[in-house]
């Protein structure tokens, strides 16, 4: 069994890494409170698909650029700094969405503003947090810090969401938000504790112009052919079959509005099973291989949970969809964090975070809009059949990509090299 089981020992190995951690689970469970809350206070507001929908619109464009320009100021500033100032930003807007919810009639608009915020925080979150993880630990011990850092977003993702249903549905949206508040105040509080990580080419960076330095990122990027299909394969995957927009309509459609808070944590039930028995990804070598496979039975599961009225099998089907993700985020992220120089890490970190939010984003939008000009039933149901015609097609055409071997790799090899040199167990 310990050949699959997660190797939890990193926790203890790295100091600065236990912490990040540690707020990292706190703060998303708090936010996976929130991610409940404000659609469901949408539906309760204005009992319309579309605007639930449109949620998603809103979060698009600040993600867009604050995404891009996060991972420039990744590469040019502390990225402690900027972890902890975001999230100290996020705080204030879950107070403002506290407030809101007190008033005697919501504004919608309220919610919407709040969401683009959000976005634009996220966007500039997490280029800093996904190229600082890199900075903390040795090369080798990458794939399993990535298993330790799904799984604390798999522990908020369950357990925010199922116990965000009750509370919301018992109590009011007030609470949710209110537990959001007290969350980033200890994420805040923990992270002032880590040690500074600057950018190590620091100087070069800040006295380069931002849009340049973001050009030459993005040519970076696109001339890696194995790195650019870790993106698109992930977006069309997001985009065309990412249901999460109708969930509170499709708990209500089979009468099972108290089960909301279990849609919304099905999938990361699977996820969290795939996690905890991860160790076998660091003797596989094919990580292309195993995106693209991934991706595909993703598609296919989504598609089986909306073929079906019955709750176990719904919720079972979602599960398995979110073990597919997972498998497919577990070697999305050790192709990053193992093959990409520190001089890039934001920048590409920025180009990220678009490829794994915007779909999702893009994908209420779409399935909320599907769903209101034909049915929930065939919005989830084509988004599974269109992600696995389109991921099909990106595994063909992209061949380095899907060929990718880490022991082979030139780039994963001189990473290797650069990192068992620079960072020693702490």
């Amino acid at each position: 069994m310990k050949k699959f089981t997660i190797d939890v020992s990193l926790l203890k190995k790295y100091r600065d890494f236990r912490l990040l951690w540690t707020s990292g689970l706190i703060s998303y469970f708090g936010s996976m409170m929130t991610n409940v809350a404000m659609p469901f206070q949408i539906k309760l507001l204005t009992n319309s698909y579309l605007a639930v929908g449109i949620m998603g619109a809103f979060e698009i464009v600040p993600l867009i650029f604050f995404g891009l320009y996060g991972g420039v100021l990744a590469d040019s500033v502390d990225r402690k700094k900027m972890i902890w100032m975001t999230e100290g930003t996020a705080l204030l807007i879950s107070l403002g969405l506290l407030f809101n919810s007190f008033l005697s009639h919501p504004h919608v608009i309220v919610l919407y503003i709040a969401a683009a915020l959000f976005s634009a925080v996220y966007g500039l979150h997490s280029p800093s947090a996904g190229s600082l993880l890199p900075s903390m630990i040795s090369h080798s011990d990458l794939p399993n810090a990535n298993a330790l850092m799904s799984l604390q977003g798999q522990v908020g993702m369950i357990a925010g969401p199922a116990i965000a249903g009750v509370l919301i549905s018992t109590i009011n949206v007030s609470s949710g938000y209110f537990v959001d508040v007290l969350s980033y105040i200890v994420s805040v509080a923990l992270l002032l504790r880590i040690k500074a990580f600057p950018a190590r080419d620091q100087n070069e960076t800040t006295s380069e112009n931002p849009l340049k330095s973001l050009v030459s990122g993005i040519k970076y990027a696109a001339s890696r052919k194995d790195l650019m299909g870790t993106y698109i394969v992930d977006l069309a995957a997001m985009f065309f079959a990412m249901p999460d927009a109708l969930f509170p309509f499709w708990a209500d459609q089979i009468h099972s509005r108290w089960a909301l808070g279990f849609f919304y944590a099905a999938g990361t039930i699977g996820a969290i099973f795939v996690t905890l028995t991860s160790r076998w990804i660091n003797n596989f070598k094919f990580h292309g291989r195993a995106v693209l496979f991934a991706a595909l039975g993703w598609g296919a599961a989504i598609s089986l949970a909306g073929s079906f009225t019955s709750l176990p099998l719904i919720i079972f089907f979602l599960a398995i969809a979110g073990a597919a993700d997972m498998v497919s985020g577990l070697f999305r992220m050790a192709i990053w964090n193992q093959s990409i120089p520190d001089n890039y890490r934001g920048r590409l970190a920025g180009i990220e975070v678009l490829s794994y939010s915007i779909g999702p984003m893009g994908g209420q939008l779409r399935a909320g809009s599907m769903a209101a000009l034909t049915s929930l039933r065939t919005s989830v149901i084509s988004g599974g059949l269109l992600c696995i015609g389109v991921v099909g097609i990106a595994g063909t055409s992209l061949k380095k990509f899907r060929n990718y071997d880490v022991t082979t790799n030139e780039f994963a090899l001189r990473h290797r090299e650069l990192q068992e040199e620079e960072i020693p167990p702490s």
